[in-house]
């Protein structure tokens, strides 16, 4: 302890004073055993000058029906023209899976998110109820526009960590989804309407046909209706029936088919109030 608390060692870690002692001819004990030591003796904390590094809380939350929380992000879609892209914006309802809005652009900005996030809040009628919008930490999602427009209709934002790559998987998930899926097509989209007529197909896919294995297979409109409740109790039935004329094929229980009807959501970090700035001159018209 005498030798690790030394003016010229007090800011370093046992990984870095062993090397430094090694050099000098002297070995006092291994990295562990200097960690071991200094546990005990209750030192093991932030040892240098600058502030220990923050860590921001998640907030989990529970859902129990749609349009509590929605995922977002934009993701490329490679044009003819090389280094040029069009930019999907999809908007995820993390209870259902369902695809409530998106659009495609040909740039990326927070005008055209506020513009693509208004019209799936009209589309989706939530009007007057609570809902949080969980997205990266990209310039579209936290341009002064787009912020503005959340304020006015009462959204709250959250925005995943810095740093952290799988704290908004809703949305990388679907988009894994639209890229491998077959009909993803295998040349770059000519145009921007040829972009949004493919993506426009997809979607209706995903949402009316798509079985989710999330959502014990069962499409993400469906989930959205609340018609998996149903659904899920009548497959339930067919393996009971199943089961009951050849129990001799079952070693175990049928599979599960309840309900889920609860969803954690983990990566939630609203902003504070002072972080949301909006736009100077009032909240643009979104035509």
């Amino acid at each position: 302890m005498n030798v690790v608390n030394q003016p010229e060692f007090a800011d370093l870690t046992p990984s870095q004073i062993v090397p430094i002692l090694a050099d000098r001819g002297e070995y006092i004990g291994s990295e562990s055993t200097i960690y071991r030591i200094l546990r005990e003796n209750k030192q093991l904390t932030h040892r240098g000058k600058s502030k220990s590094a923050t860590k921001h809380k998640i907030k989990p939350i529970e859902l129990l029906a749609p349009n509590e929380l929605w995922s977002w992000d934009i993701t490329y879609l490679q044009s003819l023209v090389k280094g040029v892209f069009f930019y999907l914006y999809l908007i995820i309802d993390v209870y259902s899976r369902k695809v409530v809005g998106w659009e495609v652009y040909e740039a990326e900005s927070a005008d055209y998110a506020a513009k693509t996030i208004s019209l799936a809040y009209s589309n989706e009628k939530v009007f007057g109820k609570s809902l949080i919008l969980h997205s990266d930490n990209g310039s579209p999602m936290k341009g002064a526009t787009m912020l503005g427009m959340l304020q006015t209709l009462g959204v709250v934002p959250s925005f995943s960590r810095p740093s952290i790559s799988n704290d908004n998987p809703f949305s990388e998930s679907t988009f894994k989804t639209l890229k491998y899926c077959p009909t993803f097509p295998d040349k770059p989209f000519g145009s921007v309407e040829l972009a949004r007529e493919w993506t426009s197909k997809f979607v209706n896919w995903y949402n009316e046909i798509h079985k989710h294995s999330a959502i014990k297979f069962v499409s993400p409109s469906q989930r959205h209706r609340g018609e998996d409740i149903l659904i899920l109790e009548e497959r339930a039935k067919v393996y009971e029936r199943a089961k009951s004329k050849h129990p001799y094929r079952w070693s175990k229980s049928c599979r599960n088919w309840l309900h889920l009807g609860v969803v954690t959501f983990k990566s939630l970090r609203t902003l504070k109030k002072a972080e949301v700035v909006p736009p100077k001159n009032g909240l643009k018209k979104l035509n």
